[in-house]
């Protein structure tokens, strides 16, 4: 079986993590938190980062810098991973939806304005597959009916937009590191990336229980007291370390993965060709991650059929998100603006394949024939997109 995903390991992650250990204390905001944050914040020059247990908490933390209020609306895709929309629902929000582009599956900016209600706080655009929405359109409309920006950019890391890190345009941004993702810091952690000055301060306070901690290890403050609502959102050392380990790695991570991308990509053009399937599309001003390798099929029955048939021949793919308007919590703490025109069709179509860090070449191949060989034995008008 050639698996769907395997986390990413380049071999001197171990070293750092035995480091971390030895080290006075493992626990947040250590030395390995403090180098990771540091190359961040060169790397993608912005104004601070801070590495929390998840990118769920890193949107949470979000809702929170924002105050968020019951009765606040948040637009968002409907396709989506479910803590872009929870962390807005827990503080009270009423989430609502936008239909999504076909092309690279992310929120339609032009759908984005007559969704604005009175109520409207937030436009949250997720980046999906590493691939920037449209953010100057969004940064616009929210600069135009002053609203904040958080850029969900869970799957994006080392994924740009005109030159710019995608998770520092927002007013504020999120990154994830689960093992799934480009880089993890030993299979959960996040980053919150702020943007704007004035929320630095605060974001020390909730991120450390809702104390002014910070400040007085700082020696701000003679000591430290409760200060607002906070929770525990530091990552903790030794898992800072591991991730570090990929950091120092990234420009050899990112290689190979999208060595791997461009080899489905020119590997299925054939299908392509022929309309049987539908490649992604990075638009001009874009440079992806190779974080995701999807193809879209006709329809549903399409891919549940190809599925079935990928794993018979030991092929590990998957669909993904399951729109969020039309699950039970979703018609509870949302609703859809406009039409649905795209989101479930194109959702229905989408398969995800197999790639990860050092994935074999023979693996990739393997999968490409196997899609070839599916493909043109069967009815050629049945299956065929257009």
């Amino acid at each position: 079986m050639i698996p769907f995903n395997k986390h990413t390991l380049v071999g001197s992650e171990q070293q750092y993590v035995i480091d971390s250990i030895n080290n006075c204390s493992i626990s947040g905001d250590g030395i390995f938190t403090k180098r990771c944050q540091l190359w961040f914040e060169n790397r993608f020059n912005c104004n601070k980062t801070f590495l929390t247990t998840s990118c769920t908490h890193a949107l949470e933390m979000c809702a929170l810098l924002l105050n968020i209020q019951d009765g606040d609306e948040v637009i968002m895709p409907s396709y989506t991973f479910v803590s872009t929309a929870n962390a807005f629902v827990l503080r009270g929000a009423k989430i609502v939806f936008v239909d999504i582009r076909t092309d690279t599956m992310n929120i339609d900016e032009t759908k984005i304005e007559s969704a604005i209600t009175k109520r409207t706080k937030v436009i949250v655009p997720v980046h999906y597959a590493g691939v920037a929405c449209e953010m100057d359109t969004i940064m616009q409309i929210a600069k135009k009916y002053n609203l904040f920006v958080v850029e969900d950019a869970a799957q994006a890391i080392n994924s740009f937009y005109k030159g710019k890190a995608l998770g520092t345009i927002g007013h504020l941004g999120t990154i994830s590191f689960h093992e799934t993702k480009n880089y993890t810091s030993a299979g959960e952690g996040g980053l919150l990336i702020i943007n704007d000055k004035n929320f630095i301060e605060n974001a020390e306070i909730i991120r450390e229980k809702g104390t002014n901690r910070k400040q007085f290890l700082k020696g701000k403050v003679d000591k430290y007291s409760w200060i607002n609502v906070g929770s525990s959102y530091l990552l903790n050392d030794v898992s800072a370390a591991y991730l570090w380990g990929q950091l120092i790695n990234s420009e050899k991570i990112d290689k190979n993965r999208l060595n791997r991308w461009l080899l489905y990509f020119n590997g299925l053009k054939i299908l392509e060709q022929k309309n049987f399937i539908q490649l992604p599309k990075i638009p001009r001003d874009c440079k992806h991650n190779a974080h995701i390798f999807y193809i879209k099929v006709k329809n549903l029955e399409v891919k549940l059929d190809l599925l079935r048939y990928l794993k018979e021949k030991g092929v590990e793919a998957t669909f993904h998100y399951v729109p969020l308007h039309s699950s039970v919590a979703g018609m509870k703490f949302g609703c859809f603006s406009g039409q649905d025109e795209h989101t479930t069709i194109e959702s229905d179509r989408l398969l995800r394949l197999p790639i990860y860090y050092n994935i074999n070449k023979s693996d990739v191949l393997y999968v490409i024939n196997t899609l070839i060989s599916y493909f043109f034995n069967k009815d050629k008008n049945e299956f065929r997109t257009k």
